[in-house]
């Protein structure tokens, strides 16, 4: 499974969710969407922007860890 890590890279920044929301152009619901997992696909350009605005990887962003049982 696909684990978001967004939380713990804004605290690294000091910079809130509707902050990097604002600075990126989506809403602060989408936003949560992605933080908590919820959402079923992002956009690269989504990923980009996230990763431009709070200077960092990818990798730092997202994580994989294989789910338990399988």
């Amino acid at each position: 499974m696909i684990i978001i890590n967004l939380d713990v890279v804004l605290a690294k920044r000091k910079l809130s969710s509707g902050e990097l929301a604002q600075r990126i152009g989506i809403t602060p619901a989408n936003l949560s969407i992605l933080k908590t997992g919820k959402a079923r696909a992002m956009r690269f350009a989504t990923l980009e922007a996230i990763c431009r605005e709070l200077q960092c990887q990818p990798g730092d962003v997202l994580a994989y860890e294989e789910e338990p049982g399988v």
